[in-house]
């Protein structure tokens, strides 16, 4: 019995995984997709014309590297929806507008007019009924020095050129950013508690947790639907 079929998860699925740079994100989609033998959705980093202009001036770029990541990010989903589910996802749609663009704003590096621009895009697009959610959004948590440990240890030139300051404002926007969050259900999942790379079993206990959300997600739009 594979492990998708041991804890009942649903194979059409549609798992988010968020949390703020270098928690470990791809890790987790990589294992999760291994483990539930789904397709990944990532962050394409590599070919983002836009995100070493916005390091090196975050003024400059920060409007434009938003627009960029929400018309890739809702492309994304969308063809997720359309394919039938089955995916683990790398970053969420969501995580944009609550947080970077918010931060960009209330920093002086995005003008009033350009966030208002890209806020009032946002929920045109995401925030209707016809916005297909994810069923579960697993937020990877982590105290902030293991994080920039992280950061510094996969070694972007671009990431360890940025000062700390920017990543412990970023977790602590994160932090206030899940706290509130309600679009979809969550498991928070602190990354203190596994090691995906030296124990693999360590995945069974996350596993178990995500088929009870997922179930209890289901039965809840079931409940909705019925109304």
């Amino acid at each position: 019995m594979n492990l998708r079929d041991k804890y009942q998860i649903p194979h059409d699925s549609i798992i988010t995984v968020a949390g703020t740079v270098g928690v470990g994100k791809s890790t987790m989609t990589k294992a999760l997709a291994h483990a539930l033998n789904f397709k990944t959705s990532f962050e394409k980093v590599d070919k983002n014309p836009y995100l070493e202009k916005f390091y090196d001036d975050f003024e400059r770029w920060s409007f434009h590297l938003q627009i960029y990541f929400l018309a890739e990010r809702f492309k994304e989903q969308k063809k997720i929806f359309e394919y039938g589910g089955g995916f683990i996802q790398d970053r969420s749609i969501y995580e944009d507008t609550g947080i970077f663009a918010k931060m960009h704003y209330e920093n002086g590096t995005m003008s009033k007019t350009d966030y208002e621009t890209y806020k009032n895009l946002f929920e045109a697009m995401v925030m209707t009924p016809y916005f297909p959610h994810p069923d579960l959004l697993i937020y990877l948590e982590g105290s902030f020095d293991h994080v920039v440990q992280r950061i510094h240890n996969r070694g972007r030139e671009m990431e360890k050129n940025t000062p700390n300051a920017y990543w412990e404002e970023l977790h602590n926007r994160y932090e206030e950013w899940i706290n509130n969050f309600n679009a979809c259900p969550i498991l928070r999942v602190d990354i203190s508690d596994y090691d995906l790379l030296k124990q693999e079993k360590s995945m069974e206990p996350i596993l178990e947790k995500i088929s009870h959300f997922i179930q209890q997600s289901r039965k809840w739009k079931t409940r909705e639907i019925i109304k």
